[in-house]
């Protein structure tokens, strides 16, 4: 992996673990994934209808295949994800969706698309696997930790996350989709889909609307940045290599939403998060 694609992950690993921590202390749902899907969307605009105006309308309906699926995925994602961080600690959840991913995503982009691993991308790889592991418990990953709420909720996200990043990588790469464009447009589709959702109890929506719109501004704003990022880096690296290179953000979590959250084995969850790092560094170098 080249250093301009390894710096543009790394950022987008900052940028993913800061809207993580944001959307915890909002004590999100679906209906906030709606309001950061309708912000993001708005603020958006300039960009999207500038790059899409000739573009979308020529879309295909394989194409539009791909948008609406990857909002669909993006939708369940964040349902799945928002609901475990109402019912666990985000330095549970978080580090098992964020592995689990990359090691399906690796695993898909081997079988699926002929690329291959070096010794070190693999060693790469096995660090950041090892350092989730470290943070969802280590040698006290019990029976009773497994059985967890957190712990089911992870490792479904991390599914999901699995099952985006593959079709979203195959759009950018097979189809030679727009990064930017097609973000875009799928956030679009994904916050008329979660709108039924918002309008069913709209005095319940308007009220959790002021209570958490700056946090949806953010989350809106930010993580189409940070996922576009990844996209522009699986153009010029191989997803194998990319997906597990955004665990980064796991480093960034553990250091910043740990102490902002107050949540407990800050100790072994940090060291997993340097492991991750340095699975990330061999990544880098693979």
């Amino acid at each position: 992996m080249s250093a301009n694609a390894l710096s543009i992950v790394l950022l987008a690993g900052l940028l993913h673990a800061l809207w993580n921590i944001l959307a915890k202390k909002a004590g999100a749902d679906a209906r906030f994934a709606c309001f950061a899907a309708v912000t993001g969307a708005v603020v958006w605009a300039p960009v999207g209808i500038w790059l899409g105006w000739d573009v979308v309308p020529q879309w295909s309906v394989g194409v539009w295949c791909f948008v609406v699926g990857s909002a669909l995925l993006r939708i369940l994602y964040f349902v799945v994800l928002l609901r475990g961080y109402r019912f666990a600690d985000l330095t549970v959840v978080y580090p098992l969706a964020r592995g689990t991913g990359p090691l399906l995503s690796s695993f898909a982009a081997v079988v699926w698309f002929g690329e291959t691993i070096s010794f070190m991308g693999a060693l790469g790889i096995a660090c950041v696997i090892g350092g989730v592991f470290l943070i969802a418990g280590g040698p006290n990953l019990t029976i009773q930790r497994l059985r967890s709420v957190g712990l089911r909720y992870g490792l479904l996200t991390g599914v999901l996350i699995a099952s985006y990043t593959v079709v979203d990588g195959y759009a950018v790469k097979v189809l030679l989709l727009s990064p930017i464009l097609m973000h875009y447009v799928e956030n679009v589709v994904r916050g008329v889909l979660l709108m039924p959702v918002v309008l069913r109890d709209r005095p319940a929506a308007w009220v959790l609307w002021h209570q958490q719109w700056k946090y949806a501004l953010i989350v809106g704003t930010v993580t189409p940045i940070s996922y576009v990022l990844v996209l522009y880096a699986m153009q010029t690296a191989p997803l194998s290599l990319v997906a597990p290179a955004r665990e980064v953000s796991m480093l960034f979590a553990a250091l910043i939403g740990g102490h902002l959250l107050g949540e407990g084995d800050r100790g072994l969850r940090v060291l997993g998060a340097l492991l991750i790092a340095g699975g990330v560094t061999m990544l880098g170098i693979a």
